[in-house]
């Protein structure tokens, strides 16, 4: 990511790699003067309480995180699965509005579409995305 947004700054005197590697290098060093300048604790100065109740959040943190990354999986399968029955039209303005957060400007100049057939496409498709997964859960739930 800092490759990407220091981008401007290579002014193409030496090799891009060389650039990338130097630029790669100091944030490395960054991050461990960094690491230097605030010492961790370690779990061996917490009193036996203190370890306990330490063990109890991270153990209820990765329940937490499991569960979550459960329904994450499942939500993505589900709309995979809807996309994939939509138009082409539909499919390209919700992975790039919605899934990759792009602008209605953005999509345009990619598109070649103008903003307001942009906007109109991708106001129709979340309507059809929407209907098709209470399609879907109705059909769940009347079987």
């Amino acid at each position: 990511m800092r490759a990407y947004t220091q981008l401007s700054s290579f002014e193409g005197k030496g090799s891009f790699e060389g650039w990338l590697t130097r630029l790669t290098t100091n944030l490395c060093l960054n991050m461990v003067r960094s690491a230097r300048r605030r010492p961790e604790s370690t779990v061996a100065d917490l009193s036996d309480d203190e370890n306990d109740w330490l063990e109890n959040r991270l153990a209820d943190v990765s329940t937490a995180r499991h569960e979550s990354s459960e329904r994450g999986r499942v939500a993505a399968n589900l709309a995979e699965k809807v996309l994939s029955n939509m138009s082409p039209d539909d499919r390209v303005v919700l992975m790039l509005i919605d899934g990759e957060e792009n602008s209605v400007k953005e999509v345009s100049e990619m598109t070649g579409w103008s903003e307001s057939k942009v906007k109109t496409q991708a106001f129709r498709a979340r309507r059809r995305m929407r209907e098709a997964v209470e399609k879907l859960l109705g059909g769940r739930l009347n079987s």
